[in-house]
């Protein structure tokens, strides 16, 4: 039979021993445990700085982006801007490559002033002429020229001075150097050389013979055209005739000839305007000034 002393001390031993035992293995395992949190942790640090790292990496590669973006972005802007520029310099180029041909088939004499101030040769002719219809003309049997470019100008002011009620009629228009020595030859005799030096002009000093100027006349007056300043045709043509290119050339006062309200002249629709506009004459004008206006001359 046992003896329940030993028994008893057995038991305790053994219990000791599974203690003891528990003990230790749950020591290894907070151990073990520890050593792995430890791992782990290191291993995340490590991780959390790679990635840390990687983002900086990323910000500054992001920034370099930025502003290599921004700086393309600029230069293409710069560039866009210089292209427009290079452009508009192409445009002004055109433009002034079309005025420099306008200007070069746009006889200059057309503009200068004469009357005893700019002599015309007696070689010069203008460069087209066109017969103008008889219906405009005061003596139908007697032929009159007008220069080609010109006369759509001329036929609109005769049109629409009908259209108002108004009838006007010309009694001369072109005239060569030779006519106008004629002319003035034959006014010499008649008026003598210090009267018809008053009215007409000697040969190469006439707008006449620009093809450009013309001396109209309404029905009831005589020859001489005596009384055309008090007619309706004369106060219309103050009104309006400007709007086509005309401007009276030898108004009251002018310092070459009489007062002539039936000579015009054209000039071109800028320059009549502008004179009409400032109250000015084309002969006060210097001739610089005037030079500027031949570019639009026919427009």
């Amino acid at each position: 039979m046992t003896d329940p002393a030993k028994k008893v001390s057995w038991l305790g031993g053994v219990t000791i021993i599974l203690l003891t035992g528990g003990l230790a293995y749950s020591l290894y395992l907070y151990q073990a445990r520890g050593q792995e949190l430890t791992t782990v942790k290191q291993e995340l640090a490590s991780t959390t700085q790679a990635f840390s790292q990687k983002v900086i990496e990323l910000e500054l590669a992001l920034a370099t982006t930025t502003e290599e973006r921004s700086r393309l972005a600029d230069n293409l802007q710069s560039e866009q801007r210089r292209s427009s520029e290079f452009e508009e310099e192409i445009e002004n180029l055109d433009d002034k490559v079309d005025m420099f041909e306008k200007l070069s088939k746009t006889d200059p004499q057309l503009l200068q002033k004469y009357s005893k101030v700019f002599f015309l040769n007696e070689h010069y002719l203008p460069a087209k002429l066109v017969d103008i219809p008889a219906e405009y003309l005061s003596l139908p049997d007697k032929p009159q020229q007008f220069h080609s470019k010109v006369w759509r100008h001329l036929r609109r002011l005769l049109e629409e001075a009908t259209e108002d009620g108004i009838t006007l009629k010309i009694v001369s228009a072109y005239r060569s150097f030779g006519t106008q020595a004629t002319l003035k030859s034959n006014y010499k005799v008649i008026y003598g050389a210090g009267s018809a030096n008053q009215f007409s002009a000697d040969q190469g000093y006439s707008e006449h013979q620009l093809g450009t100027a013309l001396d109209f006349t309404s029905p009831g007056l005589n020859a001489a055209l005596t009384g055309f300043d008090k007619s309706a045709a004369f106060q219309w043509l103050t009104e309006n005739a400007y709007r086509y290119g005309f401007i009276l050339s030898y108004p009251v006062s002018n310092a070459y000839y009489q007062f002539e309200p039936w000579h015009w002249r054209f000039v071109g629709v800028d320059l009549a305007r502008d004179l009409h506009r400032q109250e000015k004459n084309f002969y006060d004008l210097d001739q610089r000034e005037i030079d500027k206006y031949l570019i639009s001359f026919f427009d």
